[in-house]
C-alpha cells in the first residue's frame, strides 16, 4: 500500500516579516548596484571593471539574500528541513555570476535592443538556476516536484525583470530615480521567488534527511558575508566623486582609485 502523503507547504512561518524583509534586502541590493551601474558609465570602458563588479556583487547578493531570507519562512508539515551548504553557496555564486555577466555585456556593449534583450535573457535565467539550484540544496522527508506552467511562469517574470533592471542601470539617472527603479525591481524579484514557490509540491515518502544543515545553523555568518559586500559598495558610492550626470550636484574633480579607474589630480 502507497502511503505516500502530500506535505502542506507553509512559506509564512513569521507571518509577513519574512517577506518584507527579503523585498527591502532587494531593494537595498539593486539601488546600490544601479548606483554603481551608473557610476561606471561615467567613465571610460576600460576603466569601468570595478564599478561594475560591485555593481554585480550588489545586485547578486541582493537577490540571492531575499531567496535565503524568504526561505527561512518556508515550512513543510510533518517533515524536517535542512539544507546543502555546498549547493546553497554554489547558487550565491551563480547569482553574482550571471547578474556579472548581463552588467558586464550592457556596460561595454551598450543599451541597444539587441543587447538588452540578450543580457535580460541571460540574466533572467542565470537567476531561475539560481533559485531552483537553492531548492536542490533543499532537503526534506520526502519528494519535491514542480508544476511546469508556474516554473515557466517564474522564469518569464525573471527575465522580464532582469531586462528592466539592465535597462534602468543605463537610464536611470539621479538618486531619486535609482531608488524608485529599486523598488520595482525590487517587487519583481519577489515575485519571481513566490511564483517559483508556488510550484513546489512535497509528497512525503519517509526518506532520510541525509548530512544537511539548519539554515539557522549558517544564516548568521552569510548574513555578515552579505552585509559586508553591500556595505562596501555603498561606502565607496557614499565616498566617490559625484558623476556629472546624475542631477545630484556639480560634479567634482575625480580621485585616481586604482579599482575603479578613475584619475588623480
Amino acid at each position: 500500500m502507497n502511503h505516500d502523503t502530500t506535505a502542506h507547504l507553509d512559506g509564512f512561518q513569521y507571518g509577513w516579516v519574512n517577506p518584507v524583509v527579503a523585498y527591502l534586502i532587494a531593494c537595498v541590493g539593486a539601488a546600490i548596484g544601479l548606483r554603481c551601474t551608473a557610476r561606471a558609465m561615467t567613465l571610460r570602458p576600460n576603466r569601468r571593471s570595478g564599478w561594475l563588479a560591485l555593481a554585480a556583487g550588489a545586485f547578486g547578493c541582493g537577490i540571492w539574500s531575499m531567496h535565503f531570507i524568504a526561505m527561512l519562512g518556508f515550512t513543510v508539515d510533518s517533515s524536517g528541513l535542512v539544507y546543502d551548504v555546498p549547493l546553497t553557496l554554489l547558487s550565491l555564486l551563480v547569482a553574482v555570476v550571471v547578474v556579472g555577466l548581463g552588467i558586464g555585456i550592457v556596460g561595454y556593449r551598450g543599451k541597444s535592443t539587441g543587447t538588452l534583450l540578450v543580457s535580460g535573457v541571460l540574466t533572467g535565467c542565470g537567476v531561475a538556476v539560481m533559485h531552483y539550484l537553492g531548492m536542490a540544496a533543499m532537503q526534506v522527508e520526502g519528494a519535491v516536484s514542480y508544476d511546469t506552467p508556474l516554473v515557466v511562469a517564474s522564469v518569464a517574470i525573471a527575465v522580464a525583470a532582469a531586462t528592466a533592471a539592465l535597462w534602468m542601470t543605463l537610464n536611470v539617472k539621479g538618486l531619486a530615480a535609482a531608488l524608485g527603479a529599486a523598488l520595482i525591481a525590487g517587487v519583481a524579484v519577489v515575485a519571481m521567488h513566490y511564483t517559483a514557490m508556488a510550484a513546489v509540491t512535497v509528497t512525503l515518502d519517509g526518506r532520510p534527511l541525509g548530512g544537511g544543515t539548519p539554515a539557522s545553523q549558517f544564516a548568521l555568518p552569510l548574513a555578515v558575508g552579505i552585509m559586508v559586500v553591500l556595505a562596501v559598495a555603498g561606502i565607496a558610492i557614499a565616498l566617490s566623486p559625484q558623476d556629472p550626470e546624475s542631477g545630484e550636484g556639480p560634479a567634482v574633480e575625480p580621485i585616481r582609485v586604482d579599482l575603479f579607474g578613475q584619475e588623480r589630480y
